[in-house]
């Protein structure tokens, strides 16, 4: 079973809802965009790729057709059961991103859906640390941000190739420089509701964090800066 509710995060709708407040039938009819084509042109061919935050496996499955060698991670077991389901044989592992540590090193540390941008800072910071010690020093990590005007642009939707409407509802204010974040996914036959904390942070503010974890910008991948690859600093 998954692990007790992070604090500030809620979810609401049909199946099991994990502790960030994300719903395992929701993530699994939703379908992937862009983004693989954007990770499979920033990394090697065929290169080994740790896959952070997997949920029931998005981009798990576009990625490892494209010929990346993909080891999902995720804290629900409800989430790693769908990754296996749609790419049999792969190898997941059942963790809190933050704890990780396989004693392993990988060509490609993935860390996308904003998670980045969580509330809690020693939760970011042990996220980036993680992405720091399963690299070795030629390895890149690649980071999903937030949009710049992501908490001011609300309320706002839009449609998922899945068919899904996405509403942004609100995001409000909690203190810290947080906000609590206020989803809505409507499907023809169902209805799923997410609340989460999120942290904004201005270039600067990645950058000082990736530094702080001995990461450095290497590239801005998409024009709007929301895709970027890291490598270790150069000390």
């Amino acid at each position: 079973m998954s692990r007790q509710r992070r604090d500030g995060h809620t979810g609401s709708g049909p199946g099991a809802i994990t502790p960030d407040g994300c719903a395992v039938d929701l993530y699994s009819r939703l379908v992937a965009g862009a983004e693989p084509d954007i990770v499979a042109a920033a990394v090697p061919a065929h290169a080994t790729l740790l896959e952070l935050g997997s949920g029931a496996g998005r981009l798990t499955r576009p990625l490892a057709e494209r010929g990346l060698v993909v080891t999902a991670v995720d804290e629900s077991a409800e989430m790693l059961a769908r990754v296996r389901e749609r790419v049999p044989g792969i190898r997941t592992v059942q963790s809190p991103i933050e704890t990780l540590d396989l004693e392993e090193r990988f060509d490609a540390v993935l860390l996308a859906s904003f998670l980045v941008h969580t509330g809690d800072r020693r939760v970011r910071d042990g996220l980036l640390a993680a992405c720091r010690r399963h690299i070795g020093e030629d390895g890149c990590v690649l980071i999903q941000r937030e949009g710049l005007d992501w908490h001011t642009w609300v309320p706002r939707e839009r449609v998922d190739p899945s068919g899904c409407t996405v509403r942004i509802v609100s995001a409000e204010p909690v203190g810290d420089g947080v906000d609590s974040v206020v989803c809505e996914y409507v499907f023809p036959d169902a209805r799923w509701t997410q609340t989460f904390l999120s942290r904004p942070l201005t270039k600067e503010d990645f950058e000082g964090c990736l530094s702080a974890a001995g990461l450095a910008v290497d590239a801005y991948l998409t024009d709007d800066g929301t895709w970027v690859r890291a490598r270790p600093e150069r000390r």
